[in-house]
């Protein structure tokens, strides 16, 4: 294209001016001399690429951990960093306020909490400057400090801080990998504030030099605008800034990103190094991709939907175009077609008039501001149609003349749409092509001819400039037509457009977004184009009113399917951090009463998707369960369990079942239970998933066996029944770590965590942290801890939860002790020896609860039994090697199994390490005391 061409001329031409302004950026920048130059050849390396994996990694990890390493050593650098911080911070604060409501005290708490952390760390740099003495002290107050600011980092506003004192945090820690991610990540969630502030000479040494080109375009394109007049000038240049930035922050996403894949490479093949082409016009001139729709920006996220998408630049209302509601177009012959159109500027003479064919519109006339818009593309003057192409049409015509299947009037119309810069004569010649597309539907040399690819790209140059939604629709139809007989007309359209610009465009449009879903849809993008915080609205929209089966020409497609596929890109298809981003987004939106809709009223593909949507925003952000536990339609989500199975796709309305469990409050976890027990369509809910547990794959086993287990505990039989043998002897299966994989024993993990219970708000395990805070570990509870946080008041009482509580700790432990099945308390002590880091906690923590109600067993040969198989591995876990946290809770267990079971007589046959051991962890627990005691005193009993 022209335009390409002449930008081309105008880098290369002011190219060494441009390089000597960006040199002259560098020497003002905060970089001291020498990291420059320790780094000059990393960033050579990283910038045109080098022949080892292994020393990109390293150069990605020197330069940034040698930069947040000046955080640590020197106070100047320090000192600016906080100020920037705090200062961010502020502002943040004051706008808050400024907009708050009555229930902004979550906020001011998350201003709290990140003021701390970031004092705490500064505190912490004067300890790891005073040697090693303090250095498990300070590692623990470092993991607390990284816990509590990794859920302030989920906060939109406040990430970017929260994200760098990650990086500092784990400096700190010496792992120079984590923290360069997390430095990374920064440039990943706000550009533009990284760039220009926060890290603006980090930025520099390491981003700018990819960018470069964009530099050059903007020097370029502002020298262009010198001559104009003031006041269209300075209209002009905030336009061009405004373009500039975008470009910037969108370039600087991408290669942060890229250096991210970067650490995860490992070995694998080196990820695909970003394009960032400059920006494919000039904004403030006229162009074929200009509209009034055009301009991108990006909309924050906002609980009202509407809002979300029409909040920054409400959407011009037009009448639809459409001569029915199906959304089926239809032709009308013999319609006169405007005088605009049948005038010198089309010059097409064959055309008979009363051959023509116009869709029919609302409006007999063309509304009079039409005329007024300006017709011509200055920046497409040397327009011109590549000889190939018109030679294989004429080739096509030729070699059928005889059936005159390409007339002279579609190969007009072909030639106008590919050199044309009238945008009145390309939108004319949209209706030629449409007309003889469905005179001759599926007509190979018709179809040969429209999948040119430059005949495509010239389609999609007036999809990109055209304000009439009548021509908008004969495009969208016409592409997903040709989409639908030629991959490649996809990956035309995905190269033409490779930040989906027109797709944005076209989804906030009060009428088309529908249609347009569809043609994304078939276009199948990746989540890499989708950068934009627009996206999620916007496809949330779709969700809500793409119920109805979209008809382009021969092409059905439901929206629906179109935004499952998209959101599912948005959530997975990215890092982490950035598919929790959107999942949040997702939330914020108002997005779960949409997909919870989706589950209970939605066709069965709809419905599995939506549980995989659902499943990834409780994992972005895990408050949300109580909201879900409380709405969602247990009736449905058995249903979908049910007609998973035939299709094996039940594994993610399980997923959101065993979240589900995990709420804070007893109370909650009963009542959700009480409502799966309801059943569906007259099938008895545990009748349900004892079929399921016969079904499972292995992987989904022990949360299908916990949750049957649960169930039958809600029935207070504490006879027994086949429920509860089949999902004990599941539950030990899964516990068999010689068969099952990693996969198995994560699950086997969270599925005896869920039977102990102890969640928090946001679905986090604290039943290991319950019985640490029980066993008085003092590093636990550190004298430094951090600000109470805000208790989420239930509707319950607080006497009813604690006896909720206490009446199902007591029924799970007595069951299981008195199940009669040995299996189970072998399978729990030997996943201890095992090893196996997840397994290995988890049932230490449930072997801690469970022998904290041992006293309830009244048969001796019961507690005899636990002691005689427990004590043996938890002696073990007294061990060194261990984590002082899981000998805490071997203690505890220990204590409990010797004063309940009877059988306190075994102790004298410690040995010397035990003893030491205990010795030893006596300094931070009362549990090892009181055993010492026990035993001191049965050893002088024997003496005696």
């Amino acid at each position: 294209m022209a335009f390409s061409q002449q930008n081309s001329k105008g880098s290369s031409s002011s190219s060494s001016s441009k390089f000597k302004r960006v040199s002259s950026t560098f020497e003002r920048s905060n970089f001291s001399k020498s990291f420059v130059l320790e780094n000059s050849t990393m960033v050579e390396t990283l910038v045109n690429g080098d022949d080892g994996d292994g020393s990109i990694i390293n150069g990605v990890i020197g330069i940034l951990s040698g930069y947040i390493g000046r955080y640590v050593k020197d106070d100047s650098f320090r000192k600016t960093i906080r100020e920037k911080c705090i200062s961010f911070l502020d502002r943040i604060r004051k706008r808050r306020r400024k907009d708050a409501d009555d229930d902004d005290a979550d906020d001011d708490e998350i201003f709290v909490n990140i003021d701390f952390c970031m004092e705490k760390i500064d505190k912490l740099i004067e300890v790891y400057h005073q040697g090693t003495k303090k250095q498990v002290t300070m590692m623990k107050s470092l993991r607390n400090s990284i816990e509590l600011l990794t859920k302030i980092a989920s906060k939109s506003q406040l990430s970017s801080c929260a994200q760098l004192y990650l990086a500092i945090a784990y400096k700190l820690m010496k792992n120079d990998k984590v923290s360069s991610k997390f430095l990374l990540q920064v440039f990943c969630y706000s550009p533009n504030l990284a760039r220009t502030y926060l890290l603006c000479d980090l930025w520099e040494h390491l981003f700018l030099p990819h960018l470069l080109h964009l530099k050059i375009w903007y020097t370029s394109e502002f020298e262009f605008l010198s001559n104009e007049v003031y006041g269209e000038k300075e209209k002009k240049i905030k336009v061009l800034n405004k373009v500039y930035n975008e470009k910037m922050d969108s370039g600087t996403y991408l290669f942060a990103m890229y250096y991210k894949q970067w650490l995860k490479v490992s070995g694998a093949g080196e990820p695909p190094l970003p394009i960032v082409p400059l920006p494919s016009r000039p904004s403030y001139r006229s162009s074929r991709r200009m509209s009034s729709d055009s301009t991108i920006s990006n909309s924050s996220i906002n609980p009202n939907l509407y809002k979300a998408v029409f909040g920054l630049k409400e959407e011009k209302q037009k009448p639809t175009c459409l001569g029915d509601k199906s959304g089926i177009m239809t032709l009308s012959k013999k319609l006169e077609i405007d005088k605009k159109f049948q005038g010198d500027d089309y010059k097409c003479s064959s055309v008979q008039k009363q051959d023509r064919f116009s869709f029919e519109r609302s409006s007999s006339q063309i509304d009079k501001n039409q005329a007024q818009r300006l017709d011509y593309f200055k920046c497409l003057s040397c327009r011109f149609i590549p000889t190939e192409t018109m030679s294989k049409i004429n080739y096509i015509k030729s070699k059928n003349a005889s059936l005159s299947v390409l007339s002279s009037d579609l190969v007009e119309a072909i030639r106008t749409i590919c050199s044309s810069d009238i945008l009145t004569e390309c939108e004319f010649a949209i209706r030629v092509v449409t007309k003889a597309w469905l005179n001759s539907p599926g007509d190979p040399l018709i179809e040969e001819a429209l999948t040119q690819t430059n005949v495509v790209e010239g389609i999609l140059e007036v999809l990109y400039v055209s304000t009439e939604d009548e021509i908008l629709e004969l495009i969208i139809s016409i592409l997903a037509e040709l989409m639908t007989r030629n991959d490649s007309i996809r990956q035309i359209i995905l190269n033409s457009d490779p930040q989906l610009e027109v797709f944005v465009r076209l989804l906030r449009s009060t009428s088309l977004f529908l249609k347009a879903s569809v043609l994304l849809y078939l276009s199948k993008p990746m989540a890499k184009q989708m950068i934009s915080s627009e996206w999620v609205p916007l496809i949330l929209r779709v969700l809500e009113f793409g119920d109805k089966l979209q008809t382009l020409f021969t092409v059905q497609c439901s929206p629906q399917v179109a935004a499952f596929y998209i959101l599912d890109q948005l959530l997975n298809g990215f890092d982490e951090d950035k598919n929790l981003e959107n999942a949040r987004q997702v939330l914020s939106l108002g997005g779960l009463t949409l997909l919870m809709k989706r589950i209970e009223d939605g066709e069965m593909n709809e419905r599995e998707n939506s549980a995989l949507i659902i499943s990834c925003c409780v994992r972005a952000e895990g408050s949300c369960r109580s909201y879900l536990a409380e709405n969602i339609n247990k009736s449905s989500l058995l249903e979908l369990i049910v007609l998973g199975w035939k299709q094996n796709s039940s594994g993610n309305a399980l997923f959101v079942i065993s979240e589900l469990l995990s709420l804070d409050r007893r109370t909650k976890i009963l009542k959700f239970l009480r409502g799966l027990n309801d059943g569906w369509s007259g099938l008895n809910t545990m009748h349900i998933f004892f079929t399921y547990l016969q079904k499972a794959p292995q992987e989904e086993r022990p949360l299908v066996a916990v949750i049957l287990l649960m169930l039958d505990l809600m029935e207070d039989n504490f006879k027994g029944s086949i429920y509860r043998e089949e999902a004990i002897e599941a539950i030990v299966a899964s516990l068999n770590c010689q068969i099952c994989d990693d996969r198995v024993q994560q699950q086997s993990a969270k599925a005896l965590l869920l039977l102990g219970g102890h969640f928090s708000y946001a679905g986090e395990s604290l039943m290991e942290k319950l019985f640490l805070q029980k066993s008085g570990f003092q590093e636990f509870c550190l004298e430094d801890s951090f600000p109470p946080c805000k208790e989420i008041v239930a509707y319950d009482s607080i006497h009813k939860e604690e006896e909720e509580n206490e009446s199902w700790q007591k029924k799970v432990a007595y069951v299981l002790f008195k199940s009669e099945n040995r299996k189970l308390l072998s399978a729990l002590a030997n996943s201890i020896a095992n090893g196996i880091p997840c397994l290995a906690r988890a049932s230490l923590a449930t072997i801690s609860w469970m022998c904290s109600y041992l006293h309830l067993v009244e048969d001796t040969k019961f507690t005899s039994m636990a002691f005689s198989i427990f004590t043996p591995h938890l002696l073990q876990s007294l061990n060194y090697d261990n984590d002082v946290e899981e000998r805490v809770l071997a203690s505890y267990s220990l204590l409990h199994l010797t004063k309940n079971s009877g059988c306190d007589s075994i102790l004298p046959s410690l040995n010397k390490d035990s003893l030491k051991h205990l010795r030893n962890l006596s300094l931070v627990t009362w549990t090892a005391n009181e055993l010492i005691s026990i035993f001191s005193k049965r050893s002088m009993q024997l003496n005696q």
